[in-house]
Parts: C-alpha cells; sequence; structure tokens
C-alpha cells in the first residue's frame, strides 16, 4: 500500500465522528471539542441516530445520510458495534479510520475475535487504512487536527512521535506544553490492527515537515517491514527509540546456550543498530535526544575535549564519561602548546581545559577553538558555572559563534540558577545543545556517538570476502529438510557437524559407541589423546550431568570414563534417553580460545545470530554480540570486535592472537547456513576453538522448530531480505561481449565508483539529469548499499578476477507498498552502442513483475535518444513535456 494512502488520516478535509455523544466530557465529547477548538479548518460530521446536534453540531443518523463523502472515520462506538461501523464507512467510500475504542484483544479471546472481524470487513474495501483501536488518536498541530482525547493541541514542531501507550502520550504531552517542545505528528497507534510502526515511518519519510521521529515501543510486528522503513529514514534523518519491557519475567528458559544469552531485549538493541535508531533507557532523555541528533553534527568518535572555568565539574565530567565508555581526548602538543600561549600559567595543563574562574569569554572560545581544531579532539563539552568575574551571557555569545561554523559537534552545559537563564537562552536559540548538568551534557554526546556509530553500519563498506560452498546447497538443503522432518527437536551431534562442514566449517568429527570397548576401539582408531561426550537426544548441556570428559590418554582412561560418565549421567538426569556416547580427537591447539557461536530464532526478529565466549563459562559473563543475517564481512567483524575478548583474539601480552580473518568468514558461513534453514529454532556451535592455525567446531548442536508451518515465503524467518541469488545471470551483447548480469552488493562500492569515472558528464548528466558529484564514499554507499525488499540495483560486471568491472547498472526503487517503482539505467560510454541498455532494461522489467508490481515509471531527457528508443521498443507510453528537455516514460504491468 502506497504510503500516501494514510493521507486520509493525517490530512483529511471532512471527518465523521462515528459515536458522537453529547456528554462533552465522553471520549467522542472531547474529540469533538478538540477538533472545533483545534481549528481544524474542515469539515466535521457527528453521527449519532439518538441525537440532534452535539456541541451545537447537527447530527446524522448514520454514515450513509452525511452531505457529502468524508475522508477520515473517527471510531468511538463501543466495541460490539466498532466492526458494523467499519463497514459502513467502507461503504460509503471513507478510506481513513481511527478507532479510539477500547475492549479488544488487550481484554482476552472475545476481544481478539471482534478485532478479527474488523479486519476482515476492511479487506473488503481497496485502500482502506485503519490505526488503533484501543488509542488516543492522531494529532498533526500544523494542520491544526486534532482528532484524539488529548487534554491540549501541542504546539508545532518538526519531531514525530509515535507510541503504542496512549496513557504515556497523556504524560509526555503535558510535559511537553510545559517544555514548549513541538510535534509535526503526534500519533498513538494502540493494538496496531492495520498501520504500524514501518506504515507510519514511511509515512514520515515523505513529510517535508518532520525532521526526526520519537518511537515509544511495547512490541514490534512486521519486524521486516519496520526495519525497511527505519533504514530509509535512518540514512537522512534520526529515529530515536524507548522499547519499554527490557526484562521479561516471563520468558521461557532457553533450550541452549543460545537461547539463554540471545534474550529478547538484546535482540531488540541488535535490531535497532542495524536499522541505525538510536536507543535511550531513560523515558526522561528522550526528548534531549530526539533534538539533540536532529540538528548536531555526529562525532567521528568517542574522544571529548572539555573547556571549563572551573576544575569540580570538569572532574564529573570525567567519571561520566569514561563510566558510559567514552574518552577524555589526548590534547596534541602543538594544541598543548598553543593554550599555554593564550591561557594564565595556572591552567589545568591537560583535558579537561580549566580556564579558571576569572576568564574572558573571548578567552574561552579561543580555548575552545583551539581544541576544537585538534585532530584527536571529536567534540568539545563546554561547561561554564556561575562566578565572580564570569559573564555567562557573553560566553554563550562567544560559544554560539564558534559552534555555528565547526563541523564538530559543541556541547554546553550551564550550571547554575538565574543567572545562566539568558546564557541558556542565548545557546538554545542558536542550537547548541545545552545541559544543566555535566552528566547530562556526557550522556547526550554519548547518545552522538552511539548514533554516529549505528549510522556508520549503514555506511561502511565491508572487504569483498569470497565465501564458496564445497557442497551444492540445493541438495545440502533438501538433505537435511528431509532429515528436519522426520527426526525430534534435537539433531544430533554428528549430524550437526555434517551440516556445519556442508558450509564450510571445519569441525571434530565424532565417532559413536554403545559399549566401553566399543569406545575402547574408535579412541584408537583416532588416535590418543580423545574427548568422551554423552550420546543422548534429551541432554542439551552435557557437562551440567556430567557427560564431557577431556584428555583421555590411553584405553583404561577410556574405559573409566565411561564407568563414570554413565554413573554421573543416571544420576543427574535419570530419565534420559542414553544411546552411549561419541569420541573424538581431542584439539589443545597453543594460544587457542573457546568460543560460542550460535542461530537462535527470536520470535519477533527471526533468526539471529550469535557470538561470545565459549565453553562450560558460556554464559557466565555476559559478553556476547548479536548479528542479524544475513552479514558482510564488516557486519561480522563489528560483532567480534565488540565483545570484550577481542584484545584476546587479536593477541595480548605476548599471547598469539587468533586468525580473526577465518573468525570473521566462519560468522559469514553461519549466516548463510541460518538464511537457508528456516528449520532452525536454535543452533549451539559451543565450543569453537579459534587459533592461529584457524578454526575447528568441538560440538555442536541443533534445535528443530517443530511448529513451522509447511510451505512458508522463502527468507520469512529473516529480518532483512538476503542478497537476491536468483537475480543473476549471463548475457550476451550485440558484439558478443558476455557479461554477468547480478544485483548490486555494498562490497561493489569501488568498482561502482570506477564505473561513474569511466562515463563523461553527459552520460551522467542523462542518468541523473544533473551533473551528479558521485566521488565520495557517502554518496556511493547509498547506492551500493541497498534493502533488496524495495530497491534492486543489477548491475553489468565483465571480465574475471583484477580486470573485473562494472559496465552497466539498472536501478529499480519500488514504493513502500510495492505499487509502482522508479527505473533507471546507466551504461559506461564504451559499452553503449551495444544492446546493453535494452538486456539490463529487460532483466529489470521482468523482477518488476516477479515483484508484483504493477507500473514502471522512468525519466529521461530529449538528448538521450538511446534510451527513448530502448523504452519505445518495449511498448512503455514515452510523454515528453514541450516546455523541458523531461522525457516521462511508463509500463503498465
Amino acid at each position: 500500500m502506497p504510503s500516501h494512502a494514510l493521507d486520509a488520516i493525517f490530512d483529511p478535509k471532512r471527518i465523521a465522528l462515528v459515536g458522537a455523544s453529547p456528554n462533552p466530557n465522553s471520549v467522542s465529547g472531547k474529540v469533538l471539542s478538540n477538533l472545533v477548538s483545534g481549528g481544524f479548518p474542515g469539515v466535521v460530521y457527528p453521527v449519532n441516530p439518538s441525537a440532534e446536534a452535539v456541541l451545537g453540531i447537527q447530527c446524522h443518523p448514520d454514515i450513509a445520510s452525511l452531505p457529502k463523502p468524508a475522508d477520515l472515520a473517527i471510531v468511538c462506538s463501543p466495541a460490539p458495534a466498532v466492526p458494523a461501523a467499519v463497514t459502513s464507512a467502507g461503504e460509503a467510500g471513507i478510506r481513513g479510520i481511527v478507532i479510539l475504542s477500547s475492549g479488544f484483544r488487550e481484554t482476552g479471546p472475545a476481544g481478539r475475535a471482534l478485532e478479527d472481524r474488523i479486519r476482515e470487513e476492511a479487506g473488503r474495501f481497496e485502500g482502506m487504512r485503519i490505526i488503533g483501536p484501543n488509542c488516543l488518536g492522531v494529532i498533526s498541530p500544523g494542520k491544526r487536527l486534532n482528532a484524539s482525547f488529548a487534554a491540549s493541541m501541542p504546539r508545532p514542531g518538526r519531531v514525530a512521535f509515535i507510541s503504542q501507550s496512549g496513557a504515556l502520550c497523556t504524560s509526555v504531552l503535558d510535559w511537553a506544553q510545559e517544555e514548549r517542545i513541538g510535534f509535526s505528528h503526534f500519533i498513538s497507534i494502540g493494538n496496531t490492527l492495520d498501520v504500524d510502526f514501518g506504515d507510519l515511518i514511511d509515512y514520515l519519510g515523505e513529510d517535508e515537515g518532520t525532521d526526526s521521529i520519537i518511537l515509544y515501543i511495547e512490541s514490534v510486528t512486521g519486524a521486516r517491514k519496520f526495519m525497511t522503513a527505519a533504514r530509509a529514514f535512518a540514512r537522512t534523518k534520526p529515529i530515536v527509540a524507548y522499547k519499554a519491557g527490557r526484562f521479561p519475567e516471563s520468558a521461557a528458559v532457553a533450550a541452549s546456550h543460545t537461547g539463554a544469552l540471545a534474550g529478547e531485549d538484546a535482540v531488540y538493541d541488535a535490531a535497532f543498530q542495524r536499522m541505525g535508531l538510536v536507543r535511550v533507557h531513560d523515558i526522561g532523555r528522550i526528548f534531549d535526544c530526539a533534538a539533540l541528533v536532529g540538528r548536531s553534527k555526529t562525532p567521528k568518535g568517542p574522544r571529548l575535549g572539555v573547556v571549563t572555568n572551573a576544575g569540580g565539574p570538569g572532574v564529573m565530567a570525567s567519571d561520566a564519561l569514561i563510566a558510559s565508555g567514552g574518552a577524555l581526548a589526548r590534547l596534541s602538543p602543538e594544541t598543548l602548546s598553543e593554550l599555554d600561549g593564550c591561557l594564565p600559567p595556572q591552567w589545568s595543563h591537560r583535558n579537561p581545559v580549566d580556564i579558571l574562574g576569572d576568564a574572558k569569554s573571548k578567552l574561552a572560545a579561543k580555548a575552545c577553538r583551539t581544541v576544537l581544531a585538534d585532530p584527536g579532539v571529536d567534540a568539545v563539552l563546554v561547561i561554564v558555572t556561575p562566578q565572580a568575574m564570569t559573564n555567562p551571557s557573553a560566553m554563550a555569545r562567544e560559544v554560539a559563534a564558534l559552534a555555528s561554523g565547526q563541523t564538530k559537534p559543541v556541547l554546553a552545559a550551564w550550571l547554575g540558577g538565574a543567572s545562566m537563564r539568558e546564557g541558556i537562552r542565548i545557546l538554545n536559540e542558536a542550537g547548541v545543545p545545552t545541559y544543566a548538568t555535566p552528566e547530562q551534557a556526557v550522556n547526550a554526546f554519548m547518545t552522538l556517538v552511539s548514533y554516529s556509530r549505528n549510522l556508520e553500519i549503514l555506511y561502511e563498506t565491508p572487504k569483498d570476502v569470497s565465501v564458496g560452498f564445497p557442497v551444492d546447497q540445493e541438495k545440502t538443503r533438501a538433505k537435511f529438510c528431509r532429515f528436519f522432518r522426520s527426526g525430534g527437536p534435537l539433531v544430533a551431534e554428528d549430524a550437526a557437524k555434517d551440516l556445519l562442514e556442508a558450509y564450510g566449517i571445519p569441525s571434530a568429527r565424532p565417532r559413536t559407541a554403545a559399549s566401553p570397548q566399543a569406545a575402547a576401539a574408535a579412541a584408537g582408531a583416532i588416535g590418543y589423546p580423545v574427548v568422551m561426550k554423552i550420546l543422548s537426544p534429551d541432554i542439551t548441556h552435557k557437562t551440567d550431568v556430567g557427560g564431557v570428559i577431556l584428555d583421555l590418554r590411553d584405553e583404561a582412561a577410556v574405559r573409566q570414563a565411561w564407568e563414570r560418565m554413565m554413573a554421573s549421567v543416571r544420576e543427574k538426569a535419570p530419565k534420559a534417553r542414553i544411546q552411549g556416547a561419541t569420541i573424538q580427537k581431542m584439539h589443545a591447539a597453543a594460544g587457542g580460545i573457546e568460543l560460542i557461536l550460535g542461530v537462535k530464532k527470536d520470535p519477533t526478529f527471526g533468526t539471529v545470530i550469535m557470538a561470545g565466549p565459549g565453553g562450560i563459562s558460556a554464559e557466565l559473563f555476559g559478553d556476547k554480540a548479536l548479528g542479524l543475517p544475513p552479514l558482510n564481512e564488516r557486519l561480522a567483524r563489528r560483532m567480534l570486535e565488540s565483545l570484550r575478548i577481542w584484545p584476546l583474539l587479536k593477541g595480548h601480552r605476548g599471547r598469539p592472537g587468533v586468525d580473526t580473518d577465518q573468525l570473521v568468514e566462519t560468522l559469514i558461513r553461519l549466516s548463510y547456513l541460518a538464511a537457508d534453514f528456516p528449520e532452525i529454532k536454535e543452533l549451539d556451535v559451543n565450543p569453537l576453538l579459534a587459533s592461529a592455525a584457524g578454526v575447528v567446531a568441538l560440538d555442536a548442536r541443533i534445535v528443530v522448530d517443530q511448529d513451522l508451518p509447511p510451505g512458508g515465503k522463502p527468507y520469512s524467518h529473516l529480518a532483512l531480505r538476503p542478497y537476491p541469488e536468483e537475480h543473476v545471470r549471463l548475457a550476451q551483447t550485440r558484439d558478443k561481449a558476455w557479461v554477468t548480469l547480478r544485483p548490486i552488493k555494498p562490497e561493489d562500492e569501488p568498482l561502482w565508483l570506477k564505473m561513474l569515472a569511466a562515463c563523461s558528464k553527459e552520460t551522467i548528466y542523462s542518468r541523473f539529469r544533473y551533473f551528479f558529484h558521485w566521488e565520495s564514499h557517502d554518496v556511493a554507499s547509498r547506492y551500493c548499499t541497498i534493502d533488496y525488499d524495495r530497491e534492486l540495483a543489477i548491475v553489468a560486471e565483465h571480465g574475471r578476477g583484477k580486470d573485473r568491472r562494472l559496465v552497466g547498472v539498472g536501478r529499480l526503487i519500488a514504493d513502500p507498498g510495492h505499487d509502482t517503482a522508479e527505473y533507471a539505467v546507466l551504461v559506461v560510454d564504451a559499452w553503449q552502442d551495444k544492446g546493453l541498455g535494452g538486456i539490463l532494461t529487460d532483466h529489470c522489467v521482468a523482477i518488476a513483475k516477479g515483484w508484483g508490481l504493477k507500473k514502471i515509471v522512468a525519466f529521461t531527457t530529449t538528448d538521450n535518444p538511446r534510451m527513448v528508443t530502448v523504452f519505445e521498443k518495449r511498448r512503455f507510453e514515452v510523454r515528453k513535456d514541450g516546455s523541458s528537455t523531461t522525457v516521462e516514460v511508463s509500463k503498465d504491468l
């Protein structure tokens, strides 16, 4: 559904208030009062068969009797009457519905059934969108629309607020009135029967009046749509999110180490990072953060310079910074020398820069400018306290003037009461984020750092890591799908390792033994020392029951270990079915580190990947990193770098490091495995032994998702669409040159830049319709790192190895509802007139049809006759604008 379908809700001309009551203190009475007193410029039709008028406005007995069709219906009727109201609205042509009524799924099965009936009725009317039920309503102050029962209309602003909690909305509105904070839209979504976070983020992404979004989230539905919309919005505008319910006590005990480590809140953290969202854990900070990330430059790192006229607050800022993971910037000798030349001899001679209590405003500005110029400083915090010789207003003017011309963030903390208010006003008007305490300022800075890091994830270019598979993936999938369907919930170790090795992850292969004699024979064949592990479909954590014995060095040790293990397991897990034991080679690499890699299917975001320290201490220290597949080189490496044990993996105090490149590749391979097998509910590789020689899986366990419905859509278990391999094919140009047509990927950025460099200015202009400045990482990453759910760029690649180059690209960008896509094509000059533009266009049109799109549109210019001919041959409708050089083409699919 196109996002403009929500215009009926947020920009209506006529509103039907269904269930209008003469009682001014009722929900509907308050809504009508808000619409009238808020200055809504359109028409309001109260609907009530039992009343002649409400608030002096004539009532209508039903929707069918309205004098003119309404755009929006606000439903305040009792819950049982709501399905009929939705039906009447649809039959009258109303396509925007806001249901304020409560009494739905929040009340139990009967309420859930009512929601199902509403959904069924709404499905009869194409284009109908519903917000609610059980919500406060929607407010758009700039349009003077208050379609809610809130106490007042907020001020107009440029921040959109979307909340699942109506009660929180009323509190936020009260607070915002007092703080004089305004909104572009204020939206309570209630039970999200239809319109959800993803729909609203897409809509607000096209709203020129919205600069940032604040989300209050209790749960997410439609995770892929949510992530796709948020990633698109966050590339240009910030989203700040507060997630309630961080510690759900009702969480079930996980069957594996991965399940225990990858808790719900940690998955939300990983998803927010992948989307580029800012997350706050204190609802009181959420508006500070929204304003901050919306108007401040983003720092390149966590190194903060502090300039203060009092030593104590500087120490407070330092403590808060270090405690929150930031770093005091180390000032260069050149910076220290310059400060020595302008500050009194008693200054601190280090960061924080204490300019002393009698410092004048010009001196303070010079010190700030010097610290900002230091290449080792990412941002500056200026702290001013009221002292006898201090003029806080003059200092504020100097800091405001300085900040306006800087590329680095400047933050301020003006400490004190009445004497500081004028300075705070000056800073706020200049757009300098200002705080009452050093700790608040530091927290805000670290939020900026977090936002900057999350944006980097969206823009980073990964290394091109070739990950080939030694076994055919289709055959592997067919083999293991049969096994998953025929077995129980737990997959045996040898089968789990079969699957790992099929994806190129080395494993220590066990031999099974049903008796101590067989175990001794297996150990002799493998070669000592060996490891013995219990073999049981009912035991997941073997060490908990004494089911793992290491470093067995001869036959006698193996036989003794068998008896000891079986006695321990029978005592600690008396109901477990024991099938024997497995024997495998004891791996003990010098400098090796035990890790755990895991896969878990989260109920909200689908499959996630986990990495952390392994062995028996996997859950002890909580050192873990989560990522959402698909992973590339950069994402996998970031996961490892975020672990507290990363210094050990790199090598520490004489201890050799592990092969981190092999470890990164293993994570990528695991993410491919997870993407290919929705049947996997949980998977543990614990331990994975990593050393300088590589990696080897010593143990592996898989839990099968036995509730997986048959015949699901491909990759529906993932929150992000993986690389669409199905669109790769070979093609031949008119001069018999072979090219590979394939979707673009983030690793293609260097090739994309070279392709643009091989184009003339005329070719660039014909593609982009202006002289496009493409020579930067930020621009290139936007074109190479795309969301395959709504955008696809098919590149034509020629050559192999170091001679590979891109010679053309066709790009489809679909609207959020996958109704229409805009198409554009570029062919480098040396490859024009060879039919490549037509080849790319045919391939992209076929993909668009497969997507189920209804229409393709494209734009070119009259001085690009080649592409006009390409479109005409494929029966696009061509429309030329006589007043300009623009040519618009379209094709109904």
